[in-house]
């Protein structure tokens, strides 16, 4: 008899364990730190609630995506160090009690795809080389599909897993996502790009700290820059213009050329223009990248990061490129140093 109750209470625990990790929008929404949710392999309920979270404060993970991974990491620990909490970038207990605190709203809700979700132009075969994109009419989204994930910060296999059997082609139809915003308040009044931690941070004027995101900061080949730069222009939907002075890797070209705006343009939604030439802070047609992959030499974010931090800053704010120790000082800006190039 006591067999067969130690039986049931282990199926017991199997069960809850397997319904903690179901992407159901009610097992993400009530998702709580357990044992099967602190080393999760694949989409996870309680990663991605701890994402979307993260995210309405701030304190950016990047794509919304269910995994753990590096930039999960990165927004934990900046988020704890804003809190005055030590953080190896794991969720502790500390950790969620305060992040969990931040919103009461539940971090899933069903949306209602518009027309306008669906009216494109999408392109639905897009060239990998840039040389083939210049005669292209546009840089649409391959798909609504691809439009909503990132309208709500996600990535398609999570929007897809949250939503079996859904095509996404119709208006009306009721679909799952991260209850997110691209709103955020405050001025921002100077940037700071940590180029081994790998984040972009902005600061108001009295220096207190209003979003952290995470970025693709240079290369080995062509690095970042050091000291401070000035944001001189800030373009939305830009047009990417390739000069052959940038010798990428792959381009073949000996003439310049243009390729035309959209959320897959090379340098994505926005162009954030810097006082050393072509180098800039710019969004991405590949979010999932961020942080993961080189750059040509400039600060990449995601498109959604990329718009916040237009909607902050201003032409002339200083944009301070540091190390390590360096960050958060308030150190004298200093000459740029170091010849990067543009994308």
């Amino acid at each position: 008899m006591l067999r067969q109750f130690l039986s049931l209470v282990a199926l017991l625990s199997v069960v809850s364990g397997l319904a903690a990790n179901e992407l159901s929008i009610d097992a993400v929404n009530s998702a709580e730190p357990n044992a099967k949710s602190r080393s999760p392999k694949g989409l996870d309920a309680l990663i991605v609630k701890t994402q979307v979270l993260l995210d309405r404060a701030h304190f950016s993970p990047g794509e919304i995506d269910g995994k753990q991974g590096d930039n999960l990491q990165k927004a934990l620990r900046a988020y704890a160090g804003a809190q005055a909490i030590a953080s190896d970038g794991r969720l502790t207990d500390e950790l969620w009690g305060k992040l969990s605190a931040t919103s009461r709203d539940p971090v899933l809700q069903q949306y209602a795809i518009s027309a306008a979700d669906l009216k494109g132009p999408f392109t639905e075969r897009l060239p990998s080389k840039l040389e083939e994109m210049k005669d292209l009419p546009a840089l649409g989204y391959r798909s609504a599909r691809e439009a909503i994930a990132e309208k709500f910060h996600m990535s398609e296999e999570l929007l897809t897993a949250l939503n079996p059997g859904k095509k996404f082609d119709a208006a009306g139809e009721t679909v799952i996502v991260a209850n997110v915003s691209n709103k955020i308040s405050g001025k921002g009044a100077r940037i700071e790009v940590d180029k081994s931690a790998e984040t972009l941070k902005v600061f108001d004027g009295a220096g207190r700290l209003l979003a952290v995101y995470p970025a693709t900061v240079g290369s080995e080949q062509k690095p970042a820059p050091d000291g401070t730069l000035r944001i001189t222009s800030i373009s939305r939907n830009p047009v990417y213009r390739y000069d052959p002075e940038y010798k990428f890797k792959g381009v073949k070209s000996q003439k310049p050329f243009t390729i035309r705006p959209g959320p897959n343009n090379p340098v994505g939604t926005v162009w954030i223009g810097l006082s050393q030439k072509s180098y800039g802070i710019h969004g991405t047609p590949h979010p999932e990248k961020v942080s993961k992959t080189e750059s040509q030499g400039c600060v990449r974010l995601t498109n959604w990061d990329a718009e916040q931090v237009a909607s902050l800053m201003q032409k002339g704010s200083p944009v301070a490129f540091v190390e390590g120790p360096e960050a958060s000082s308030a150190a004298v800006p200093k000459k740029a140093t170091s010849r990067s190039r543009r994308r």
